[in-house]
């Protein structure tokens, strides 16, 4: 079991088929947001991705089969061409191709496929062939889509009884291709039209003969033209008698004969002349199987190697996690930045105060109160309260007896002075410039009064960033309590 191989945002893990264009194998697109999806990736071989012109061709048909909704056509959800790798994404359906189904039959011991589950079969076919053939540009303009490659090998029947066509337009970016065609169409050249192999244009009706050839193979178990070499099969196609699948296979009803035959003419104009017209007309001669019928048919042929690799998806899909998602540039700035309403706060803070903050480039705004800075607070209101002491004792240069002293209900009447202002500064704000002389407020004459008594109360919180006031008189205050926030704060 290979190791999963990552390719752009596809992990790529076991491979379910191989053939001379390309590999098929299961795989995993994980995308943001938890979104994951199991896919079918086809994976072209490198001789392709290293032909410029098959690129273009493949890319451009591509285009075109993603252009077709219908359920009995595998959908395409991708297409990768980088660094030398090709590959086109469907869905994953669970399923056998038609080709390893009639394999397994034989393989069993049963040579014919039951009547009803064949038209079941080949009539889904036709109603997707008729889908791709009706497809329209977003201009509902007709695209022209031919598959030119119908054949066992690219109808898969699910286990829930749909058949479904795969691969539209490779063969057509094959053809455009100079890349050698060795061992590519080999196998494939018994379902060709003969206006195909003989280089004339193709419609719709090309695709009718090849499906008429599938018809005819399933309903009597052989191969139509088999030949030795390529050369033997192309004249077959072009020359050889086709037989009634009644005379090989008795009591198939002769209607079936007759679709069959009609799918079978070698001009083009007198075949059916849409796959829908085809398709109603098959299911007059032979009534199709339910889905439930047909998908029983399907466990009961290839089961146990579904069964194998249905466990395997299950596997992949519960060991493959999401990538982890790394933030773009913008969300990671956005992180490391602080919110902008922050610096504005800081500027205002910054003018409205006596403190200078500073607002670098990085935006980073000013720190948190801490507890150094409470501490601090509190010593500057310990030297004020020494130094008022200071001024109240007699040698500090105001006299006592300058004014009478104030009774206890003259100091209750008269007006407090606001409490000092006690600012910590951290070591990593630059202080305040001094404020010119011209700005300073005139202060009024120096008065010999009695200091009042501070008040009973505790001193009220100050708020977090107050105007700065004039300067009072040169008055004693009170001693600060202990209380008081620090003015840093910003709560």
């Amino acid at each position: 079991m290979a190791l999963p191989e990552q390719v752009g945002r596809y992990t790529i893990f076991d491979r379910i088929a191989s053939g001379g264009m390309a590999s098929v194998h299961v795989g995993r697109l994980l995308a943001q947001g938890g979104f994951s999806r199991t896919v079918a990736i086809k994976r072209l071989h490198p001789q392709f991705a290293e032909d410029p012109e098959f690129v273009v061709a493949f890319l451009d048909e591509a285009r075109l089969a993603a252009r077709i909704r219908h359920p009995n056509v595998v959908p395409t959800l991708d297409v990768v061409a980088n660094d030398g790798e090709l590959f086109l994404v469907m869905e994953y359906v669970e399923g056998e191709p038609l080709s390893a189904l009639v394999r397994a039959a034989l393989g069993g011991g049963v040579r014919l496929m039951p009547l009803e589950i064949a038209s079941s079969i080949l009539t889904e076919t036709l109603h997707g062939l008729h889908a791709a053939h009706e497809a329209t540009s977003d201009h509902g303009e007709p695209l022209g889509i031919v598959h030119r490659d119908l054949s066992p090998q690219n109808i898969l029947v699910g286990v829930d009884g749909a058949a479904r066509v795969l691969d539209f337009g490779i063969a057509k970016a094959i053809s455009q291709s100079h890349s050698t065609r060795d061992g590519i169409l080999k196998g494939k050249i018994a379902y060709m039209s003969p206006e195909q192999i003989i280089g004339q244009p193709l419609t719709r009706r090309s695709d009718l003969f090849s499906a008429a050839v599938v018809l005819w193979e399933v309903l009597t178990g052989a191969r139509l033209f088999k030949a030795e070499s390529d050369a033997a099969s192309l004249h077959m196609i072009r020359e050889m008698p086709i037989t009634r699948p009644s005379l090989l296979v008795p009591g198939l009803p002769p209607a079936l004969d007759a679709v069959v035959l009609k799918g079978l003419e070698r001009d083009p104009a007198l075949r059916f002349a849409t796959a829908e017209e085809m398709a109603e007309a098959l299911e007059q001669a032979a009534t199709p199987a339910t889905a439930r019928r047909v998908g029983t048919w399907v466990r009961t042929l290839s089961g146990e190697r579904l069964q194998r690799r249905a466990q395997r998806v299950v596997e992949i899909e519960s060991s493959s996690t999401e990538r982890p998602v790394l933030p773009s540039p913008s969300s990671a700035r956005a992180v490391s930045d602080p919110p902008r309403i922050e610096a504005e706060e800081a500027r205002s803070l910054s003018q409205q105060s006596s403190i200078s903050v500073e607002t670098p480039k990085s935006r980073s705004v000013v720190p948190p109160p801490r507890k150094g800075l409470l501490v601090a607070a509190l010593g500057l209101l310990a030297v004020g309260a020494i130094g008022v002491a200071a001024l109240r004792s007699p040698g500090a240069g105001h006299s006592s007896s300058a004014a009478p002293a104030l009774d206890e209900h003259q100091a209750a009447a008269a007006p407090q002075a606001d409490p000092p202002m006690a600012v910590a500064v951290p070591s990593d704000v630059p202080a305040a410039p001094p404020t010119p002389p011209a700005a300073r407020a005139p202060q009024p004459p120096a008065t010999a009064t009695s200091d009042p008594k501070p008040p009973a109360t505790a001193t009220k919180p100050l708020p977090t960033a107050s105007v700065p006031r004039p300067e009072r008189a040169k008055t004693p205050r009170p001693a600060a309590s202990n209380s008081g926030p620090s003015l840093f704060s910003r709560d």
